[in-house]
């Protein structure tokens, strides 16, 4: 049986905060008091005003709980039933307009209870709207149920005065078992869930971090729900505890429940058609739209849903976007795109800068006795058609997988690979390097577009897009150790193609690992390690005053063992930084997310030079020296630079295939029609900057030669 309870009609829209919860010598509204900040000064209705209400069919429970400004217009009000206090700002004879719609300025055909509105705005046929704080110059049209709880928490995951901790809302990430789940809060940046995520044997860290959380909000019961200036709403069904920004659009939307939708009048954030959002936060900025699900979820700010995507207990990063496909029990880094209707992706950590191609089922399946798989993919992971991975499998940076139903879980150390389960040989294919060898345009270009999206206001963590950076190229360290341990140092001098590697090692089966390419490869990152390394001395040497090649020698860093690093939430942070972090959070020297983000920015600033640092190390690493030289500064001057015309040619010629291929031409009459289909290569504007660049480079490293031998 529905539990309804009938009450007199006295009661609607008073003693919002039940007695038991309402602090002595405080009224109902002490909170929402606190919440209005219109600076608007209100008054009782006149006589004459509420002649002129009643005579456009309004009611109210008690004429003298409506209180106006001094530019109020009763004219502008009409068909309303009011209940409880309502404060109306100022009302003048003006049309709003958005997007074609031209609405009057006023209230009309609505059932209104307890609710504060700032000036000129616009309510009309809202069959329920209850306690919400209503902005300037906002617009909410035929919207069936908008009300606020006295319990409202808008997608935070925090308890309210007399709740059971069962109640709470976690967001289950990585892990569909829920070991590994973490309290979503506004505010909650990538690394934030990703520490959270991680350390679970950490019990001291964790309960710090839920302090945190709790620490950020109070228990109060009574909080409004608020809408922001010059937010329109219109056609939508249910709006319940959901807290909205200013400048916002919703549109259509089914349902919307515990949520704060973050917008500003610089990143303005849009819900569409037929969207069901339930226990979640949304970022500034992000787009929802046509038929999305998703509940208990984060959008971290730029972030899009769109045509049918379901995103369930996961949190999405800035800058990404996932259309049409399924999303469950995954926290994912920025810059990610998704976009097809049967890719499928479960229990993941993915790291940034990933694309899934349709039909990959990523974690399809567990290999144990209970849901409790995981997948780590490191930044630039790439699965392709219809590939489909069993858990647990880990990829490293700029992992490339061919189409196919990669049967056991994987392990694969090296990055820029390709990777292939060849059927006809029963064997998996291993290729470093694939990027740098064969599809050097796509891992140029999207290095640069991705810095080229980031659209956030909020830069707190800095965001690592290069593919030569301290993950990578540690990565690039290990490979080099294992094709010496599995080839042998001196046979990869003799060019040799193909080294198989034991069994059990790369994939869990008995089957073979072959590993292409290997002495191309081996050579190839070699050069690369030169290449970043060389890359950040020249970025430095942009930023000091020196004449020679000892005084700029001399401000280098001093440090020269290689540290390891990881990938905090699209951020890279030493791991001896990130371990000093989590002892003061478990001392009580960090005592706030706040101050976490602290460290974030702090880190950010120290980049360059931990960067710096790490890309000499490498250097000095693998070339067994301890220190530059004139003559090996020279040496790697003249090695960067033929890698760059080498990087730079392989940018135009791996685009240049796409008009090369007599397949690709087949669509085409003539080849000026393939140009106006495609654009002309020789006008591609990325190869241009790429050659531009090129010929700068050229001049400074010829300049630094130069001073390299005086």
């Amino acid at each position: 049986m529905n539990p309804i309870n009938k009450q007199p009609i006295s009661g609607i829209g008073y003693d919002f905060i039940p007695k038991q919860f309402l602090p002595k010598g405080k009224d109902e509204y002490y909170l929402r008091n606190k919440q209005n900040r219109s600076g608007i000064n209100y008054r009782k209705l006149s006589a004459l005003e509420i002649e002129v209400l009643v005579r456009n069919r309004n009611t109210s429970d008690n004429w003298n709980n409506i209180l106006v400004s001094d530019a109020f217009n009763p004219e502008l009000v009409k068909n309303c039933k009011f209940f409880g206090l309502v404060r109306i700002g100022k009302l003048e004879p003006y049309y709003l307009e958005f997007h074609s719609v031209k609405l009057q300025v006023g209230l009309y055909n609505s059932t209104i209870i307890s609710c504060d509105f700032g000036d000129n705005v616009v309510i009309d046929n809202v069959h329920y709207l209850s306690h919400y704080i209503i902005g300037n110059e906002v617009i909410i049209t035929n919207v069936h149920e908008m009300g606020t709880t006295n319990y409202a928490k808008f997608g935070n995951g925090i308890l309210k005065q007399g709740e059971e901790e069962k109640i709470r809302i976690w967001l289950e990430v990585c892990n569909e078992n829920a070991g590994r789940k973490i309290i979503p809060f506004n505010g909650m940046l990538p690394g934030d869930a990703w520490l959270w995520s991680r350390n679970r044997d950490n019990e001291q860290l964790q309960e710090k971090l839920k302090e945190f959380t709790e620490n950020k909000f109070d228990k109060l019961r009574g909080y409004y729900g608020k809408v922001g200036d010059r937010t329109v709403i219109k056609s939508c069904d249910i709006i319940k505890d959901v807290w909205i920004g200013s400048d916002a659009y919703l549109k259509g939307a089914n349902k919307l429940k515990n949520l704060t939708i973050n917008s500003s009048p610089q990143a303005s954030s849009q819900i569409g058609e037929g969207c069901e959002l339930v226990n979640g936060i949304i970022g500034e900025g992000c787009r929802i739209f046509y038929g999305v699900k998703a509940v208990r979820f984060y959008m971290a700010s730029h972030s899009q849903l769109k045509y049918g995507a379901r995103l369930i207990n996961s949190y999405l990063g800035n800058n990404a976007t996932i259309s049409c496909c399924e999303v469950l029990n995954s926290l994912i880094f920025p810059a990610h795109e998704q976009h097809h209707n049967n890719s499928f992706l479960c229990a993941a950590t993915v790291m940034g800068q990933s694309n899934i191609a349709a039909g990959a089922t990523l974690g399809s399946n567990h290999n144990s006795r209970s849901a409790d798989g995981e997948m780590i993919a490191g930044r630039g992971f790439w699965p392709g058609l219809c590939v489909s991975i069993k858990h647990n499998s880990r990829f490293a940076s700029y992992t490339l997988l061919a189409k196919g139903d990669y049967p056991a879980e994987l392990n694969i150390p090296f990055p820029f690979s390709l990777v292939s389960n060849d059927t006809a040989n029963d064997q998996l294919v291993v290729m470093p390097g694939y990027w740098f060898m064969y599809n050097m345009y796509a891992l140029a270009r999207n290095a640069w577009k991705y810095i080229d999206r980031d659209k956030r206001t909020d830069k707190t963590q800095h965001l690592e897009y290069d593919f030569f950076a301290p993950d990578s190229m540690n990565e690039v360290m290990h490979a080099l150790q294992l094709m010496e341990q599995y080839a042998g140092k001196k046979a990869l001098t003799e060019n040799i193609d193909t080294v198989e590697i034991p069994a059990g090692i790369f994939e869990n089966s008995k089957r073979k690992i072959v590993v292409l390419k290997t002495s191309k490869s081996y050579h190839a990152f070699k050069e690369l390690i030169i290449y970043y390394a060389v890359e950040q001395l020249l970025q430095f040497a942009a930023t000091v005053n020196y004449k020679t090649a000892d005084e700029l020698f001399s401000q280098l860093p001093k440090k020269q063992k290689r540290s390891e690093w990881v990938n905090v939430g699209g951020q890279l942070i030493p791991v001896a930084e990130l371990n000093q972090l989590k002892q003061k959070i478990v001392a009580g020297k960090i005592k706030s997310w706040d101050a976490v983000h602290a460290f974030y920015a702090a880190q950010a600033k120290q980049y360059p030079q931990q960067k710096l640092q790490h890309a000499l190390s490498c250097l000095f690493e693998l070339t067994g020296t301890t220190k530059l030289t004139k003559e090996t500064y020279s040496s790697y001057l003249q090695s960067y630079l033929a890698t760059k015309i080498w990087m730079v040619e392989g940018i135009a010629s791996s685009r240049e295939k796409d008009y090369s291929s007599l397949f690709r031409k087949m669509m085409y009459e003539t080849e000026a029609e393939l140009e106006a289909v495609t654009g002309k290569l020789k006008e591609n504007s990325f190869i241009l900057q790429q050659q531009e660049e090129l010929k700068k480079t050229k001049a400074v490293v010829q300049k630094m030669i130069k001073l390299s031998r005086l």
